[in-house]
């Protein structure tokens, strides 16, 4: 009996060994417009199309259309800003209260399909940070740095800050079907964003779970003459800083002939 609750053992653990091979899933394929923005003293902004595709592993592991939903972020250089609130003291607006925000994004845009809250549940978008509201916005707050709750004043002060801005943006029309698994999502660049390298991460959901996910990137540099104040500010900046100053007391001094009263 010993030996055949052996070989009934072997048998399903062979069982479960040959259907345990790689199941199908669904691949994300995607390119973008161009992987360049030149940024010169005419530029005004631009915008650059991400295209992508879902690829099943088999034929026969094509979803139904409906089920699919999108979320693509784009995030900026990051770095690090001082937000500061302003209250009315003893009839001035004076600055009460400070936070660093440690690393934070310098661009970030969020699109998807339909409203995120019909993409996951709660829960999966804070572990997946889908939307401005489940971002991590690292903060100095005493000797700890870690982000705060959603509606924090300083956090949502600082988010409104970069949408006036047009830096942070949150669509839920971002992410158009053109077939029932060809997409394409649009990034708006406003004319202050941010030269560097720009990080593009695309998450497939089915029936609010992630099941595939994959990325690209582009990079906004400038050209043309302020890309040689730039760099000479930045490589020599004892001669950057002499060259100032000369230019500023030539300037003085031509404008004084020009404006001489005899």
């Amino acid at each position: 009996m010993r030996r055949g609750c052996v070989l009934a053992l072997a048998a399903f653990v062979a069982a479960v060994v040959a259907n345990a091979g790689p199941a199908a899933a669904d691949r994300l394929v995607i390119s973008i417009s161009r992987h360049q923005v030149l940024v010169s003293s005419s530029f005004t902004g631009t915008s650059i199309v991400l295209f992508g595709t879902i690829e099943p592993d088999s034929p026969t592991a094509r979803r139904r259309a409906d089920t699919y939903d999108l979320v693509v972020t784009v995030t900026g250089p990051r770095q690090s800003v001082v937000t500061r609130r302003k209250e009315r003291l003893l009839g001035i607006w004076a600055n009460t209260t400070s936070r660093l925000f440690v690393n934070a994004p310098s661009y970030l845009a969020v699109a998807a399909n339909r409203a995120f809250d019909a993409v996951a549940n709660p829960d999966i978008r804070r572990q997946l940070q889908v939307g401005l509201d489940y971002v991590v916005l690292p903060q100095q707050i005493g000797s700890d740095i870690a982000d705060v709750v959603r509606d924090d004043p300083l956090r949502a002060n600082f988010i409104r800050l970069k949408r006036e801005h047009g830096l942070y943006r949150e669509r839920t029309n971002g992410v158009t079907f053109l077939t029932p698994t060809v997409f394409r999502s649009e990034i708006t660049l406003p004319a202050i964003a941010p030269v560097g390298n720009y990080d593009a991460d695309v998450k497939l959901f089915a029936n609010g779970a992630m099941i595939a996910r994959t990325n690209s990137a582009f990079e906004v540099v400038k050209v043309g003459f302020e890309q040689f104040v730039a760099s000479a500010a930045h490589e020599h900046g004892l001669l950057y800083g002499l060259a100032t100053v000369l230019m500023a007391l030539f300037t003085g001094w031509f404008a004084s002939v020009v404006f001489r009263r005899d």
